[in-house]
């Protein structure tokens, strides 16, 4: 018989009812160090007072109205988010995977208003995730995501990570846009190279392309950056975010230049939960904390104060883990064992992390998590491992 809740997650064995920084408790009483943050979204960390009270003030006042009128909140969020990046506008979805629906979209929307409209061809990678939507799965193509789910939207070309002369060849006066996460998040916590960001940038304006990035994991001060592509010191036309730009509430967005969003005019797109008060209040108040130049530099001294207590873990069981890669606090662990037994013994030393491709297992603790948190979370894995051993 069929679970009332449809059974699309292989779930583990812990119901969490409680959550304060960087711990979570389950129903059972016992307290979990939480290094995976509901997947990089709880930014910082459980129950933050400053979005606590947030949400409790605006939801006193008002929830939802629908994009049919202004919303101050939402005008305000655009502002600061276009004060703080490349972008002039901003759209706003519940999602990461609403975000690559409309950055497909908007995309090939500018090429159709440039009289172009069989220029429609997006250039994605493999080993990435851009959502689970129609367009999400085409753009990433992998089997284990598109297999019954076909016919899939055409007009995305897979390459091959990090492979230049296939790139070279591939982009043509059909290549409407590049889609690529500067950090790959499920594929295996891989960063691309700051110079190869830079090279497609420049690949991009030599082809008259646009340039997008999927900043839906890695941003939000997940690199030690407000987002990942500004340590390459270049900029996109199109950025998907979401996760931690909500710290919890669902929310997204799409960030653009003027001249890549000159076809969205009204009644191209939309969304009746996007963009609400309530969700826009949260992000505001996340992203004036998250952009302030401490909080930043302290999650860079944070990640390298975690990074160096990783290489001694795996030093100390080189059976068990192979090298540790990512940036900022998104970091992953390669390992030798399975990496769901790390995660499974993980759990047996009330620590949460998080499975990735190429047998990775990901860190993706909040942003604001204590020293003493990285501290005991080097002494739990330590643990696992030995179990392993």
């Amino acid at each position: 018989m069929i679970d009332p809740v449809l059974p699309t997650y292989s779930r583990a064995p812990l119901s969490f009812v409680k959550g304060q920084g960087s711990w979570l408790v389950e129903a059972d009483g016992r307290r979990f160090l939480d290094l995976g943050a509901g997947i990089g979204v709880s930014a910082l960390g459980h129950a933050h007072p400053a979005l606590v009270q947030t949400i409790t003030d605006q939801a006193a006042d008002l929830w939802h109205v629908s994009n049919l009128y202004h919303i101050p909140q939402q005008q305000a969020l655009a502002e600061k988010l276009t004060g703080e990046t490349f972008a002039d506008t901003v759209f706003f979805t519940n999602s990461g995977t609403e975000a690559c629906e409309l950055a497909v979209k908007m995309a090939r929307k500018y090429w159709f208003d440039k009289g172009h409209p069989d220029r429609v061809e997006i250039i994605t990678f493999d080993g990435s995730f851009h959502g689970r939507s129609s367009a999400g799965i085409a753009a990433a193509g992998s089997e284990k995501m598109t297999k019954g789910f076909g016919p899939l939207l055409p007009g995305f070309t897979h390459l091959t990570f990090g492979d230049h002369d296939a790139l070279n060849a591939a982009v043509s006066d059909k290549t409407a846009a590049i889609l690529i996460e500067p950090i790959q998040g499920e594929g295996g916590v891989r960063p691309v190279p700051d110079q190869c960001l830079k090279g497609l940038r420049d690949l991009a304006d030599q082809h008259g392309a646009l340039l997008i990035f999927d900043e839906v994991q890695c941003g939000m001060g997940r690199s030690g950056k407000l987002f990942a592509h500004e340590w390459s010191g270049i900029s996109p036309d199109i950025m998907m975010i979401a996760k931690g730009i909500g710290g919890g509430f669902p929310l997204g967005a799409v960030l653009a230049t003027e001249n890549a969003a000159l076809g969205m005019t009204a009644g191209t797109h939309g969304s009746t939960y996007g963009g609400n008060p309530l969700g826009c209040a949260v992000g505001l108040t996340v992203l004036k904390i998250i952009s302030e130049s401490d909080f930043l530099n302290e999650v860079n001294r944070k990640a390298g104060l975690l990074r160096q207590k990783l290489e001694g873990l795996i030093a100390a069981h080189p059976d068990i883990f192979d090298s540790v890669r990512g940036s900022g606090l998104m970091l992953g662990i390669k390992c030798k064992a399975p990496n769901m037994d790390v995660v499974n013994a993980g759990y047996d030393q009330q620590i949460l992390t998080v499975p990735a491709a190429d047998n990775v297992v990901r860190l993706l603790p909040p942003l604001n998590i204590s020293d003493d948190d990285i501290t005991t979370a080097i002494t739990r894995l330590g643990a696992a491992a030995q179990t392993l051993s």
